[in-house]
């Protein structure tokens, strides 16, 4: 794996402990507003990861489909993250 992989998967994991806290907090009975705030972080975290791995698609899969000339393949992955962006606003 690439530093790049290696860093994202262990931002996932920590996310992943992040979750399991609050399913314990929640198991606890803890104060709602100490839950939502993790809820928020994790949120945050996510939102960072998802970035690294639009920047990398950007970076890698659009970057080769215009090097290729391939206009097919292009609009293909154009139309993927016109569609990603369409569901994120749902």
């Amino acid at each position: 794996m690439t530093d790049k992989t290696n860093a994202k998967v262990n931002r996932l994991n920590r996310i992943a402990g992040q979750v399991q806290g609050v399913a314990k907090m929640i198991e606890n009975d803890r104060y709602c507003i100490d839950i939502l705030h993790q809820i928020q972080a994790i949120k945050s975290a996510l939102a960072k990861v998802e970035s690294q791995v639009l920047k990398d698609h950007a970076a890698c899969c659009i970057a080769e489909s215009i090097a290729s000339g391939d206009a097919e393949q292009q609009r293909i992955k154009f139309e993927e993250l016109v569609e990603l962006m369409e569901r994120q606003r749902r």
